[in-house]
């Protein structure tokens, strides 16, 4: 049973080395595919240079920055036509533990899909000012009220997937990015009737580099609740 960690990148350079490190220390029989979107920092040529040290990184340069959503449905469709019986994704700035990932392949041998949880017991955020975790659970409840999701935490990006779950996802149909497509992903499991697990972890700050998030990125994020609601009943009916 073969299983890949997805790993997008954009300016991680800082970062890059020490988590394909980590990830292969956790999981030594994984693949790990970066997905670079043309980083101005050099990332891309720092995974060129893992990948000829070792063959189960692989390196997929893309011509610019597009957006996470992109990364991961691109990613999504080398997986499954690679052959990859168990899918991973995860961020590159260790804000998700490397050392989670034992448990979550682990819970993907009887669950169809598992997402590390910051909204179940045992979860939480790490080095996060107060300001930061209410506007994360505003907007985490906004979601699951639209959505009526029994899944808390649906902005995670710390996700894994058994092959034949990703099979049920129609990729083409879903435009979301950034934390949209992250509710989207869990959303159109739950409406195909996919049962989704929540694993407690700790998210942690990122110690090098910027973050993604912004203003801008959430509030659209927001909106785009609604058309994933309308998607999400059209599945149920």
């Amino acid at each position: 049973m073969r299983t890949v960690v997805l790993l997008p990148t954009y300016d991680e350079a800082g970062n890059l080395d020490a988590m394909l490190r980590a990830i292969r220390a956790e999981l030594p029989d994984a693949y790990v595919l970066v997905i670079d979107d043309n980083s101005p920092d050099g990332t891309g040529l720092i995974a060129d240079r893992a990948a000829a040290l070792d063959p189960r990184v692989k390196v997929a340069h893309r011509p610019g920055k597009q957006g996470l959503g992109v990364a991961y449905r691109w990613g999504y469709r080398w997986a499954l036509d690679e052959g990859f019986d168990f899918i991973i994704q995860m961020d590159c700035d260790f804000s998700h533990d490397p050392k989670d990932l034992p448990r979550l392949r682990a819970l993907l041998d009887t669950h169809p899909a598992v997402v590390g949880s910051r909204r179940v017991p045992g979860g939480g955020a790490i080095g996060w000012p107060w300001y930061r975790n209410l506007i994360s659970h505003a907007g985490s409840l906004y979601a699951r009220t639209v959505l009526s999701s029994t899944v808390n935490d649906l902005t995670t990006g710390f996700k894994g997937f058994r092959r034949e779950t990703l099979q049920k996802l129609s990729l083409e149909d879903m435009r979301s990015d950034g934390f949209g497509f992250q509710i989207e992903v869990t959303a159109t499991l739950l409406a195909l009737g996919v049962p989704v697990h929540e694993m407690p972890i700790l998210f942690a700050d990122r110690k090098w580099g910027e973050s993604k998030m912004s203003t801008k990125i959430f509030l659209e994020a927001m909106l785009k609740v609604w058309n994933i609601r309308a998607r999400a009943n059209k599945l149920r009916a």
